[in-house]
């Protein structure tokens, strides 16, 4: 099709690639945004719940754990869960974006720029 053209067809290969991987970029982004993950914390008395993107969409505390005297126990209980949670949603978001490029041919450990 671009024959004489020298690397032009090459460059509207690497651009049309490019695209391409933008636009399963875009799809990924809208996955993680659906997939949830759930952390928790002393042995699951306190539950937070977030998206593979690090949303936070719900926490969950088990009430026998409301004791006035225990206030700052159970704050860095809620504190370890969310942090639990988004230790998670990092993960998989990692795993997702290692899949997608290893798909597409590319090094799995390859920083996208989107």
């Amino acid at each position: 099709m671009l024959k004489g053209l020298g690397g032009l067809g090459d460059m509207a290969k690497m651009m049309k690639a490019a695209q391409e991987m933008q636009g399963k970029m875009a799809d990924l982004q809208e996955q993680l945004a659906s997939v949830t993950v759930t952390g928790e914390s002393g042995a699951g008395l306190v539950r937070a719940t977030a998206t593979a993107k690090g949303e936070l969409t719900a926490l969950e505390i088990d009430p026998s754990i409301f004791n006035p005297t225990e206030k700052e126990v159970v704050e860095d209980l809620i504190l370890a869960a969310i942090k639990d949670a988004q230790a998670k949603a990092g993960e998989k978001s990692r795993d997702e974006m290692r899949r997608l490029t290893e798909s597409m041919g590319l090094p799995a450990d390859m920083k996208l720029p989107f």
